[in-house]
């Protein structure tokens, strides 16, 4: 395993998903530094500490598990809670790509009674997770109840539930002082079906006697087979070609902000329209602004009035 540690620090960028499999071909493991797309998460969306940890670990866990699909496939993660934070979305692609966002990016709790804990903020609630295959015209869905609210165990338990997974998962996101991100990664491992239990016993076995953080060890400026290594100790397993660059991206374009505005009703589009003003609408996700003249929101307009009379 130093063996693959050495050529992953000399030929391999930092910021990809690194895959891995068992040398038996029982387990599939996958490891990653995400702070910067984390980071550009946060300055995009300026999110307070809470819905940063939040949205931090989806994106990290989407990004997981996009890399063991298959080219120009992707994977969404949807938490919907009744606590006061509520939803949180990631999605990810298996070349890397990834973005994430809460509709409620600057709340804050009265009290940090339970520091970051994210159970009673997100509430109880469902994980839905879609599956985007490029040959296929409806993506594929699957939803289960939140075990925890913490994200990375409703991960796991979406995995044993939907795909008779067992699996163990740790997403971690640092924050400072200040709330302002410092380190976010995480590792996901997989028993293939059918595995005896003495490996699930092993996994587990190392999965406790890990004693340092995720965050923390990422903080630390460990290469991601190094928050691995513990995980899988009396494993051997090598590395899989998986060259993408992580980044954070968002597919917004005119067209959904149209669609977007046609969302608000004709009463505030007619209070936007008598400003006669270019209307500059922001992407939430990507900060990205478009100018919309006022034209074009009379077109949307008169088009909503037209769908009322039908």
């Amino acid at each position: 395993m130093d063996r693959i540690l050495k050529k992953c620090l000399t030929q391999m960028p930092m910021e990809r998903v690194h895959r891995f499999v068992s040398n038996d071909f029982t387990i599939r493991a996958a490891a990653v530094n995400a702070t910067e797309v984390v980071k550009e998460m946060q300055r995009i969306q300026n999110t307070s500490p809470l819905p940063t940890m939040a949205v931090g670990r989806a994106m990290v866990g989407a990004l997981l598990l996009a890399s063991h699909l298959k080219e120009k496939q992707q994977v969404g993660l949807y938490f919907r809670g009744d606590g006061p934070m509520g939803r949180v979305f990631a999605e990810a692609h298996f070349e890397g790509q990834v973005r994430g966002y809460t509709p409620h990016t600057y709340y804050e709790p009265a009290k940090y009674t339970s520091g970051l804990k994210l159970k009673e903020h997100i509430g109880q609630g469902t994980l839905s997770v879609t599956r985007h295959l490029p040959f296929q015209k409806q993506p594929h869905h699957g939803t289960v109840e939140m075990v925890t609210s913490e994200i990375g165990e409703d991960i796991g338990h979406y995995l044993m539930q939907s795909h008779q997974i067992r699996s163990i998962i740790s997403l971690g996101v640092y924050l400072d002082t200040y709330g302002k991100v410092q380190s976010a990664g995480g590792v996901l491992i997989e028993v293939m079906p059918g595995v005896g239990d003495d490996v699930v016993d092993l996994l587990l076995k190392n999965s406790q006697d890990v004693k340092t953080s995720m965050s923390e060890e990422i903080l630390k400026g460990g290469h991601p087979v190094e928050f691995l290594k513990p995980y899988l100790k009396g494993i051997e397993f090598s590395e899989l070609d998986h060259n993408f660059p992580i980044s954070y991206y968002c597919p917004c374009n005119e067209e959904r902000v149209v669609r977007a505005l046609e969302t608000l009703g004709i009463e505030e589009l007619d209070d936007m329209i008598a400003k006669n003003e270019t209307a500059q609408v922001m992407c939430q996700m990507c900060g990205k602004p478009y100018d919309v003249v006022p034209e074009k929101l009379t077109e949307i307009k008169n088009k909503l009035y037209r769908q009322t009379l039908n």
